[in-house]
Formats: structure tokens, C-alpha cells, sequence
């Protein structure tokens, strides 16, 4: 687009001398020299305007996406590998996501295998088990920014905030879901956020600049696989998706320490 403006304009410039050039003198000598200078300057090969590449197209495509971000909701399968017994957990569910307050939030209530609500609101992360009627909070301390990052990847986080704390390739296009995506790897340039999550990588709707997969690889070669579908964006949500749904003989465990 930018390369297309640029011929646009270089055209329409090249026109006007054409129509301007009637009134000049017929020839060269009679030129001003200033005038001669303009025209070499002109006709001079222009240098081309260095291409978008992919990765670009894609973080572009994110902050615009970020700029207009209010609220996501969509159907989740959350995939849970354990490399040690080489065995996976899966659980599905519906998960939202909205911008509230300046801060983002996060709820998931999922309902295979056995009922479980997630909340992440106000620096706390609850996890509500109806079937042991126990609520679980986790206080995420000093690593609240990084808990913050991970939920805003591909929903409501700017593009290229990515590059200030990861190392971003573009991996081309891969379909997920029916989806024709753009794949991104991310590596953690902090050695303590490395220590957590060795790589990640995130498939990019490239029409709605949203998340439709992630994966985090753990060092030890666990991994946690999110797929996501039914995605709306911008919808009204309901205000009980982020509330707990306990009993008045909830047990709560508050965070350790």
C-alpha cells in the first residue's frame, strides 16, 4: 500500500509537468537552471520503499485489533501434556475475556471434564471446584505482569508489545480450525521468564487479528495447547460469567503464605 501511494503520487506529479510543459520555452538552453535541476530531479529513479514483511502484516494487524478491543468470548479446548508420563488432560469449555477498568479480564467455565470456573480479576486468580465445592486463590505476586501478558496474547494485547519482551519470527501461514492463520513464534528474552515458558507460539486470525491456537512449552517439555472457536468479539458479556457460582458452604483455600 505504502509502495502504491508513492507511484500514485509520483504520477500525479509527472502529470502536472506534462501539462505545464506547453508553456516552456522549446528548448533546453532556454531553460532556467533551476528548472533543468527540478526536471533531472524528477526523472531520477525513485528507491523503492522496503517491503511489509509477514511479521509485520501480522503485529499491525494485532495493535489494530488491540486499539478496538472491548470484549472476547469463544469455545476453548485446553490441551494439558505431561511429557514425564506422556499423558494429556483435556478440558473444554467457554472462556471471556474483557478490558475492564484499564486491566484486563479473564473467566472460563468449563464443563467437561468435571465443572470448573476460572476467574483472574484484580490480581487474583480464583479456581472454583463445584465437585469439592472448593474455591483455590492464587495470588500471583511479583509475577503479575507476566501472568498479565500471557492472558492479553492475542486478545487485547498490542502486536508490537510482543517484541519488548520476546524474540518474534514469523512462521508463514497455517490453517487451524478451518482457519487460514499466521504463525508466530515467541521466545522469552528474560532468562527467569525462560525458566517458566522455553517458546510459544501463537496461530493469528489475519482478518479479526485475534488468537484462534496457542501453545506454551514448558523447559521440561510439558506443554499447554489452546484452541479456540465460535470467537466473538466486541459482544455484550453477561455479568455472571465473572462471578463465582459457590454455595453458602463454599470452602475457601486463600493463597499459601
Amino acid at each position: 500500500m505504502r509502495v502504491t501511494l508513492q507511484s500514485l503520487v509520483l504520477g500525479t506529479v509527472v502529470v502536472g509537468w506534462l501539462l505545464a510543459s506547453a508553456a516552456w520555452p522549446q528548448s533546453e538552453s532556454a531553460l532556467p537552471f533551476t528548472s533543468r535541476r527540478a526536471l533531472v530531479f524528477l526523472f531520477l529513479p525513485q528507491e523503492p520503499l522496503p517491503p511489509v514483511t509477514g511479521l509485520e502484516r501480522v503485529l499491525d494487524r494485532m495493535d489494530t485489533a488491540a486499539r478496538n478491543f472491548k470484549t472476547t468470548e469463544a469455545s476453548v479446548v485446553w490441551e494439558q501434556y505431561q511429557k514425564v508420563i506422556d499423558e494429556k488432560e483435556t478440558e473444554k469449555g467457554t472462556i471471556y475475556f474483557r478490558r475492564e477498568g484499564g486491566e484486563i479480564q479473564m473467566a472460563a467455565d468449563f464443563a467437561e471434564p468435571d465443572k470448573k470456573y476460572v476467574i483472574y480479576s484484580g490480581g487474583k486468580l480464583q479456581v472454583y471446584q463445584p465437585k469439592i465445592d472448593q474455591v483455590n486463590e492464587y495470588d500471583p505476586g511479583k509475577n503479575r505482569s507476566d501472568v498479565e501478558s500471557f492472558l492479553v496474547l492475542g486478545f487485547g494485547g498490542n502486536g508490537h508489545d510482543l517484541l519488548k519482551s520476546y524474540e518474534v519470527k514469523f512462521l508463514g501461514l497455517e490453517t487451524v480450525s478451518g482457519v487460514a492463520s499466521e504463525k508466530l513464534e515467541l521466545i522469552p528474552k528474560s532468562i527467569r521468564l525462560k525458566n517458566n515458558i522455553a517458546r510459544i507460539l501463537l496461530w493469528i486470525d489475519p482478518v479479526r487479528g485475534v488468537s484462534v491456537q496457542q501453545q506454551f512449552f514448558e523447559p521440561s517439555g510439558d506443554y499447554r495447547l489452546a484452541k479456540y472457536s465460535e470467537i466473538q468479539i466486541n459482544k455484550k458479556l453477561p455479568e455472571s460469567a465473572f462471578k463465582l457460582k459457590t454455595t453458602a458452604k463454599t470452602k475457601i483455600v486463600p493463597p499459601p503464605g
